[in-house]
């Protein structure tokens, strides 16, 4: 008897203590307290210390970034729609809705008791279903009621973005006002759409589209929106930590918006793992740090990372919101600069190659205008990087962005051709084309290593606005990155053969090879998970031709499995560190094995198939390989190729040439920016191989015309006269 009631004792002990722990866990995580402010469409422009004081206050007190707000936006726009925006909030993963329209968030369907609930939710958690990002939205919202906290929204977006998984708000009001007391709530979730309203007010143009508001209207509207946020302000209970973001656009395009953290963030930038830039967030960073605040474990799916601080901000408030509405007029000239200056990129190389190709084939013009063929192509082939190098002078300032942004980069592309023909290297046929790709692969490797900071904003990197890569090497950055270094290796290897040195010459670039395809790879560097795969059968068929090795099929299937085996690795090794810390190639490893993974494949192989249709750059890429082919390696009026040529004074420029082309082809088929791949990879290989073809026609003495023989008077005059 005794035995049993202790046994009983001991049970309702266990009891108790699993239900108290329990509920003490519940209790702990739900008491932070914080106030989410949506403001769709304001921008860092907007915020000035006349016409939005209580922002003003805000930005000078606490952490401040440009936010990126991509979401799911219709097909036909790139812009985010304030209800995209809101959804986005809400499952802290990219979101939107079905509809070509930008109109309003719907008005809540009120319940009972303050309660309400989102008028078609279910068909907003159907449409996300579908989609490749698979936003559970509700999450945000969601969290707070599993941790026995209480949330309130204020405004038809506030309550999209507060709800639970089910589409309710536990309190929900249109005005501040109105909602009493806040002490009792966990999260509170506050729209001012002053600036959604005034754009949406404006009507639409004869095409449909959206009358922007004019500068007075939009400068009124900031200022009606900052006066509500100020009315929450003044009610929030102390402690609260403050959170302002621009969750959408309001406008035509799309922009970079205000993020703005209160405390416990210091005065200073704001930065995010999912970013790695100082003073640049996303929107899907704003749903995981209002969680983390709450002191709440982070759901599954959330596709952000918490606001930490970054770098230090400017002393004085006016200087940081300068340096923020900077970050975004760079993001807007840039795209409208990029499809102009791809244009005029390709029409120069094209008119360049058929000028070349009458200088190589046809001798046109001597040797006076080879010589000046190989400087021109020294500095066509210095282009590309010089695209990344432009970004340490603020060309979208001036006046004229494209002539500043071509001035710019030219003038970087002339300065790396004058080192390239500054030592007694310029007299080597693969001398100068050793220094020009020497520096696009150290130039890019030091970048990656140090945040990729040449990247943003660049017009061959990533825009934030778009929010497609914020770090490491993207696609275009990669092609250049590989074939730079394919190339350079060629250079470097050529003078340790030549005396001798095989097994040296095998071991430097193996070694570098090595070094670079880690840099590109590796999570906290390049974080590349495409290049890998394409860099890896590059250098192995650079390699086995420069060791002398014969290539087979058998042999570069083995290399196609070893790159997918060390990508695998590298992803691995990024998925065992903890989820706030992994990029995507950890998160697609646990995409694999959830089974997520082939919606992935799917869009980035639809992707690079549509990169068919970019005719500028399939022409560009056409263009160059029929030059290599039909110009170069082809006999000419000296009677020899001049790819053979080249070849005979400097056997590694083969190697080098054909692994870059195999990277080329590599990236083409597994990055979904396709052709952009081999286009940016050919702009350096080609005319840097002209560079040495034509120094080896000039070496030859092929090309220098020899002038005719002419008897002398002498001779003339003891000839015998004429039958």
């Amino acid at each position: 008897m005794k035995r049993a009631r202790a046994l009983w004792v001991l049970l309702v002990s266990l009891i108790a203590g699993i239900v108290l722990a329990g509920g003490g866990t519940a209790e702990a995580t739900a008491t932070g307290r914080v106030a989410l402010i949506g403001v769709p469409g304001l921008e860092w422009s907007d915020v000035s210390a006349e016409r939005t004081p209580n922002l003003w206050r805000l930005a000078g007190e606490g952490g401040t970034a440009s936010m990126s707000t991509r979401a799911i936006p219709p097909p036909e726009q790139g812009i985010t729609c304030p209800v995209a925006g809101w959804l986005t909030v809400s499952a802290g993963q990219r979101a939107g809705a079905q509809g070509a329209g930008c109109g309003l968030p719907p008005l809540p369907e009120r319940t009972n008791e303050g309660t309400a609930r989102v008028p078609g939710w279910d068909s907003l958690v159907a449409f996300n279903r579908e989609q490749s990002y698979g936003a559970k939205i509700g999450t945000l919202g969601q969290a707070v009621v599993d941790a026995g906290g209480k949330v309130a929204a204020i405004g038809p977006g506030a309550a999209l973005g507060a709800a639970d998984k089910n589409g309710n708000i536990g309190q929900y009001t249109a005005t501040t006002e109105a909602l009493g007391d806040l002490t009792p709530y966990q999260l509170i979730v506050m729209e001012a759409d002053n600036l959604a309203r005034a754009w949406i007010g404006e009507g639409v143009d004869e095409t449909g589209e959206l009358i922007p508001p004019t500068e007075r209207t939009r400068h009124e509207a900031a200022a009606a929106a900052d006066r509500r946020i100020g009315t929450l302000l003044g009610k929030l209970p102390p402690g609260t930590t403050v959170l302002v973001a621009g969750v959408s656009d309001s406008s035509t395009a799309a922009h970079l918006h205000v993020a703005i953290a209160g405390r416990p963030y210091a005065k200073g930038y704001l930065t995010a793992s999912s970013t790695r830039q100082d003073a640049l967030v996303t929107i899907t960073d704003l749903t995981a740090t209002a969680i983390d605040l709450l002191g709440l474990d982070a759901p599954a799916g959330l596709g952000g990372r918490v606001w930490q601080g970054g770098g230090d901000s400017p002393a004085a408030t006016a200087a940081t919101v300068g340096e923020l509405a900077d970050a975004d007029l760079a993001s807007q000239v840039l795209r409208t600069v990029r499809a102009p200056f791809f244009l005029v990129f390709v029409i120069v190389q094209v008119l360049f190659y058929a000028v070349a190709a009458l200088a190589v084939r046809r001798g046109w013009g001597g040797s006076r205008v080879l010589a000046a063929t190989r400087v021109v192509a020294v500095i066509s082939g210095g282009i590309a990087v010089a695209t990344f190098l432009a970004q340490l002078v603020p060309w979208w300032s001036l006046g004229s962005p494209m002539a500043g942004l071509i001035a710019t980069i030219l003038g970087f592309s002339c300065a790396i051709a004058g080192l390239a023909f500054a030592g007694p290297w310029r007299k080597s046929v693969i001398g100068p084309l050793t220094v020009v790709a020497g520096i696009t692969s150290l130039g890019l490797m030091l970048d990656v290593m140090t945040g990729s900071r040449l990247q943003v904003n660049a017009v061959t990197g990533y825009e934030p606005v778009t929010g497609g890569r914020f770090y490491g090497f993207g696609n275009i950055a990669f092609a250049v990155f590989a074939t730079g270094t394919i190339m350079f290796l060629a250079g470097v290897a050529q003078p340790l053969l030549a005396r001798g040195r095989k097994v040296l010459a095998v071991s430097v670039c193996v070694g570098y090879g090595a070094l670079a395809v880690f840099a590109d790879g590796w999570p906290s560097w390049g974080a590349d998970f495409g290049g890998v795969l394409a860099f890896v059968p590059g250098l192995a068929m650079f390699v086995m031709l420069l060791s002398r090795r014969r290539v087979s099929a058998v042999k570069l299937a083995l290399v196609g499995v070893a790159a997918v085996a060390i990508i695998a690795a590298i992803a691995f090794a990024d998925w065992l560190r903890p989820v706030d810390q992994r990029t995507h190639l950890g998160g697609f490893f646990q995409q694999v094995i959830d089974g997520e993974a082939g919606p992935v494949i799917g869009r980035k192989l639809s992707a690079m198939i549509g990169t068919l249709g970019n005719l500028p750059l399939t022409i560009l890429s056409v263009t160059a390989l029929a030059f290599l082919f039909l110009i170069l390696a082809r006999p000419s009026r000296w009677g020899v190729s001049a790819l053979t040529l080249s070849y005979r004074r400097a056997p590694t420029l083969r190697a080098g040439l054909l692994g870059a082309l195999t990277c080329a082809l590599a990236g083409f088929l597994v990055n979904d920016s396709g052709i952009a791949i081999p286009a940016m990879a050919l702009t350096i290989a080609v005319p840097l191989t002209l560079s040495a073809a034509v120094q080896a026609l000039q070496l030859s003495g092929l090309a220098t015309p020899t002038p005719p023989v002419r008897p002398s008077k002498r001779a003339e005059s003891t000839a015998p006269p004429a039958p």
